[in-house]
C-alpha cells in the first residue's frame, strides 16, 4: 500500500546548480537532426519483436516519414537483428540521404559482430553504451569510475580501428553515457572527455555523444540544466553533436525533449508515439507536430497519419490511445457544448474573413495538415450542446439552423440521448431530425399548389394534401403564399396558428440548387413549433416547411374539422 510519508522511502534526485541558466529564454527556431529507434528500442520493448517483414514495412515507413537516421538493430543481441541489417545492405534499400544506426554495448566480442553485420553499408553511425551512475557501478557492475572509464575507451579504441580497416563505409562514432540524467555531472565530463579523445572528433571523423534520460527522474528543467551545463563545459562542444534520448517513466518524455533542445541539444532520439521499454521513449510524432504548430518545419512529415498509425500498429502489435497527441481518434473531437459552440463559430469566423494563419478555439491543429477531415471534430452524446448538432447537420447536409431552431433540436437530442445513453451517430442525428421537422415524411404533405393574385394584393391559394390517408383540399387568401397557407390552416383544422419566424437558403451554389426553409409557428398559449422542408422550389419549401409546423401543435388540434376530398379524389 501506499505510505503515508513516502519520504521514508524516496529521496528526491539532486538538482543542478546553474543560477545563469540560459534555456528559459530561448525558442525552438528549426527542427533537430531525428533519430527513430523504433526498429532497436521500441522493437527490444515488444512482447513479441518485429520479424523480418515487419521490420521491413516498418523501415519503409520511416523512409516516407523522412528519417535520415534510423536506428535499426542490435546486431550481435540476436540473428533476426544481425540478418536485417545485411538485407537492408546486401539488397541496395538504404537511400543515398539516409544513414542507418547500429547500437553496441562496450564488449569485445559484440563490437566485432557488429562490424561484420555492417560490412558493405555506405553510411553507418556505431553507438557505444555503458551505464555510469553510481547506482548501477556499485550494484550492479561492481567497478571503480576508472574502471568504467577504461571500459569505454577500450571500446571506443575498438570501434575506432575497426573503422579504419573499413574506410570504403562513412563512418559516424555515438557515445552514450547511459543513465546520464543521475550520473554525477563531473563523472560525465570526465568520461565522454576521455572516450572523445580516443576518437578524436572533427569533419572527417563525426561524433555524436548521446545524454539519455534513460529513467526519468527527475522534473524536466532539471534535465534542461544538465545538458546546458555539459554543453557548456565540454572541450569539444564545437566538434560534436549533443544528442538526446529521454524516456517517458515521470510522462514528462516530450517535455523533457524540448527543454533539451533549448538547453543546446541538436538531436533527439526517440519512437513514433512513444514506443519503448517500460512507459516509453519520447514520441517523436508529437514533438515533430509541436513544432509545426508553432510555425516550425520539422522535416518530416506526417501529413498520412491514418497511414503511419496503421502501420505502426500492426508492426508493434500495440493500439495507440484515443487520447494521443495529434493522433488519437479523438483528439479532434469536442463532445461538450461549449467547446462544440467555439469551434462552430471559430470556423464560421475563418471561413468569413478568408484566414491564411490557423486560429481555431480548442484546434491547435488543422486536422486537414495530417490528413484527417473535419468530420470528426464534433460528436454529439449527452454533453453536447446546440452547436454540435447544428455543426453535423451543417457539415453533412448543408443546414444553416438558425438559433432558436438549434435550441429547440438540441432538447431534443439532449432527451434521446438521456434516453438511449451513448454517442449519436451522423446518420442517426439526421434520421432524429427528420423525423422531429417532418423533412422526410410529412404528416401534412404538400400536393400540389396553386395561386391566384387580385388587384389589391390579396393572394388566393389552392393547395391539395395527403392527411392521414386522405386527399384534401385546402384554400385560403392573404398577401401572400404563407399568408394564405395560414389561414389555409386555420379554416381546414381550427388551429390558433400564426407565423413567428422564417427563414431560407439554398444549400448549394449552383442556380438547380435545393432550397431549405425553416418556419416557426406559435400556437394560442404561446407555445413554438418548428418546420423544416427542403424542395426544389423556394416556394413550396416555405410551404411545406409550415404544414411540417401545423403537424406538430397538439394532437387534439390537428384533426381536420370538415375533411373534404379534393375534386376526383377520394379517401385512400
Amino acid at each position: 500500500m501506499m505510505l503515508t510519508d513516502p519520504a521514508e522511502k524516496y529521496r528526491p534526485s539532486p538538482l543542478i546548480t546553474l543560477p545563469d541558466r540560459q534555456w528559459p529564454a530561448r525558442q525552438i527556431s528549426h527542427a533537430p537532426r531525428w533519430l527513430s529507434t523504433d526498429l532497436r528500442d521500441g522493437n527490444q520493448a515488444l512482447a513479441e519483436p518485429m520479424d523480418r517483414d515487419r521490420k521491413m514495412e516498418f523501415w519503409a515507413l520511416l523512409l516516407r516519414c523522412g528519417f535520415k537516421e534510423i536506428e535499426v538493430a542490435f546486431p550481435s543481441a540476436s540473428q533476426t537483428d544481425f540478418d536485417f541489417v545485411r538485407d537492408l545492405i546486401e539488397q541496395h534499400r538504404i537511400p543515398d540521404d539516409v544513414t542507418l544506426q547500429v547500437l553496441t554495448q562496450a564488449r569485445h566480442d559484440l563490437i566485432e559482430r557488429t562490424f561484420i553485420a555492417l560490412q558493405g553499408a555506405p553510411r553507418a553511425i556505431v553507438h557505444l553504451y555503458n551505464a555510469t551512475a553510481p547506482l548501477f557501478r556499485e550494484r550492479v557492475f561492481k567497478q571503480s569510475k576508472a574502471e568504467i572509464v577504461a571500459l569505454a575507451t577500450a571500446a571506443a579504441q575498438q570501434i575506432r580501428t575497426a573503422c579504419e580497416a573499413q574506410p570504403e563505409t562513412a563512418w559516424t562514432f555515438e557515445y552514450s553515457p547511459e543513465t546520464f540524467c543521475f550520473t554525477e555531472m563531473a563523472f560525465v565530463l570526465e568520461i565522454c572527455e576521455a572516450v572523445a579523445d580516443v576518437w578524436q572528433p572533427d569533419a572527417s571523423r563525426p561524433m555524436i555523444i548521446n545524454l539519455p534520460a534513460t529513467v526519468e527522474v527527475n522534473t524536466p528543467n532539471v534535465y534542461a540544466d544538465q545538458i546546458e551545463l555539459f554543453c557548456r563545459q565540454f572541450s569539444r562542444r564545437q566538434a560534436v553533436c549533443i544528442s538526446v534520448h529521454p524516456h517517458n517513466d515521470r510522462g514528462t518524455g516530450v517535455a523533457c525533449a524540448e527543454l533539451a533542445l533549448l538547453a543546446g541539444a541538436d538531436r533527439v532520439e526517440g519512437c513514433l508515439f512513444g514506443n519503448g521499454e517500460r512507459t516509453g521513449n519520447v514520441d517523436l510524432v508529437t514533438l515533430a507536430l509541436n513544432l509545426y504548430t508553432q510555425g516550425v518545419a520539422p522535416q518530416l512529415d506526417f501529413s498520412q497519419m491514418s497511414e503511419v498509425l496503421e502501420v505502426v500498429t500492426r508492426c508493434n502489435q500495440l493500439p495507440v490511445h484515443p487520447r494521443h497527441p495529434y493522433a488519437g481518434e479523438l483528439v479532434f473531437t469536442a463532445f461538450s457544448g461549449s467547446h462544440q459552440d467555439a469551434i462552430r463559430k471559430g470556423f464560421a469566423w475563418r471561413a468569413s474573413q478568408q484566414e491564411t494563419l490557423w486560429q481555431m478555439p480548442y484546434l491547435p491543429l488543422d486536422p486537414a495538415d495530417i490528413g484527417c477531415s473535419y468530420e470528426a471534430v464534433i460528436r454529439v452524446n449527452s454533453q453536447s450542446g446546440k452547436s454540435g448538432a447544428a455543426w453535423l447537420l451543417e457539415q453533412n447536409h448543408g443546414l444553416q439552423l438558425p438559433r432558436a431552431l438549434q435550441q429547440d433540436f438540441s432538447r431534443c437530442v439532449q432527451q434521446h440521448t438521456d434516453h438511449h445513453g451513448g454517442e449519436m451517430t451522423h446518420y442517426a442525428l439526421w434520421q432524429l431530425f427528420c423525423r422531429q421537422y417532418g423533412v422526410d415524411q410529412p404528416t401534412l404533405q404538400l400536393l400540389t399548389a396553386s395561386s391566384q393574385s387580385d388587384n389589391h394584393g390579396q393572394t388566393t391559394l389552392n393547395a391539395s394534401v395527403s392527411y392521414q390517408s386522405c386527399t384534401l383540399s385546402l384554400q385560403g387568401s392573404g398577401n401572400g403564399w404563407l399568408s394564405a397557407g395560414v389561414n389555409a390552416l386555420r379554416h381546414a383544422f381550427d388551429l390558433a396558428l400564426t407565423i413567428e419566424d422564417y427563414h431560407e437558403h439554398t444549400l448549394g451554389k449552383r442556380s438547380e440548387s435545393r432550397s431549405v426553409a425553416y418556419i416557426s409557428c406559435l400556437d394560442a398559449s404561446g407555445n413554438r413549433y418548428w418546420g423544416v422542408s427542403i424542395d426544389n422550389d423556394t416556394a413550396r419549401a416555405a410551404l411545406q416547411a409550415l404544414f411540417n409546423a401545423a403537424s406538430r401543435f397538439p394532437a387534439r388540434e390537428n384533426s381536420p374539422s370538415a375533411p373534404r376530398p379534393a375534386d376526383g379524389e377520394t379517401s385512400r
